[in-house]
């Protein structure tokens, strides 16, 4: 799974899962900088390691051995989850794992060295495992 090495701080403040800024479309990381083709985000969604790894393994395995995949997002934000029937209140629970804030419009993977059908079908499989909707685009 991704996770960073080292942070400042252990635990961030929740902040705001939907709302007007995060619907807004993302003007960074919207093009194609490495692969022939990609996966762009459609929606807004908090994408955490697990479901990352999830679409990376199954995108490496449907696009085959020539081909070179690129992850274009990094999850760098501490989600904290209390422990199974703890009460209310006693702080804040302990760190659960890492997400990434995805805005429409943000590349999430890159493929190149595949064959245009190969990738397109890899990238949709990828999509599948993702909580956002997603569309498979080329250069």
């Amino acid at each position: 799974m991704l996770a960073p090495k080292k942070t400042k701080y252990r635990k961030w403040q929740t902040g705001r899962r939907y709302g007007a800024r995060l619907t807004r479309p993302e003007t960074r990381g919207i093009a194609l900088a490495f692969g022939s083709f990609g996966l762009k985000s459609m929606s807004q969604a908090r994408l955490t390691s697990n479901q990352l790894e999830a679409a990376r393994r199954a995108l490496t395995r449907a696009a085959g051995k020539s081909a070179k995949v690129w992850i274009r997002v990094f999850p760098d934000r501490p989600f904290t989850q209390k422990a199974a029937e703890v009460g209310m209140g006693s702080g804040k629970g302990d760190v659960a794992g890492y997400v990434v804030d995805v805005r429409p419009g943000r590349i999430i993977f890159e493929v190149d060295g595949a064959l245009e059908g190969v990738a397109r079908e890899a990238l949709r499989k990828a999509g599948t495992k993702l909580p956002v909707k997603v569309r498979v685009v080329a250069r």
